[in-house]
């Protein structure tokens, strides 16, 4: 029986965490099947990279989110005062500037690896916005805030500067730019999610 589709995708991200090319005959021949078979199961080599880069980002979210929730339990802010949404993306944006695989993946594939990350409508673009919405929105349930614009809006606004300034620092090798970025990132979701003001019923004096 030829493994799952996950197994396959989870080796896939393994590979390009050691900085080992993805070789669709290498990885058919790993599972025992052919590559028409490799394929039925994982798309062609674009997909499977998308499917394995999206699986590491998702974990490394995950492990986030697990750090913040170590740290500060259920709080919304920090002692610094900055929202858990904030200081997620923080972890999560220096785990993957600080990626061997991912700066060797852009280094080495870097067209068919930006079309992959980038792609408006591919496997990983979309479900990043999809991630920073969820925790846009956790946090403004919890925090009772009001944001400005949607959060749909807001999350495709922080990945996609995010993209610009950390996608290019690893290309350039420039990371620690970093801190800089997660300044913008903060100024822009503070200014969108606003406390909401109490209104004074009784009017003015």
């Amino acid at each position: 029986m030829h493994a799952p589709a996950d197994e396959i995708v989870q080796y896939a991200a393994g590979l390009i965490r050691e900085r080992v090319r993805l070789d669709t005959s290498e990885i058919a021949a790993r599972f025992g099947m052919s590559r028409t078979t490799l394929f039925r199961r994982v798309g062609n080599r674009e997909k499977l990279m998308g499917e394995a880069l999206w699986w590491l980002a998702d974990r490394t979210l995950r492990r986030a989110d697990d750090r913040w929730e170590e740290q500060y339990g259920s709080a919304v802010r920090d002692e610094k005062g900055w929202l858990r949404c904030l200081r997620i993306l923080e972890y999560y944006g220096t785990a993957v500037v600080t990626e061997p695989g991912f700066a060797w993946l852009l280094e080495n594939e870097q067209p068919v690896a930006m079309r992959v990350l980038t792609d408006p409508d591919g496997l990983v673009q979309p479900r990043l916005i999809a991630a920073h919405v969820a925790l846009l929105a956790r946090d403004v349930a919890d925090a009772g805030l009001t944001p400005l614009v949607d959060l749909q809006t807001l999350g495709f606004a922080v990945v996609r500067l995010e993209d610009a300034i950390i996608y290019s620092d690893v290309m350039a090798g420039h990371t620690e730019h970093f801190p800089k970025a997660l300044t913008l990132v903060q100024q822009l979701v503070e200014g969108v999610l606003q406390v909401p003001r109490e209104v004074d019923e009784a009017g003015p004096a």
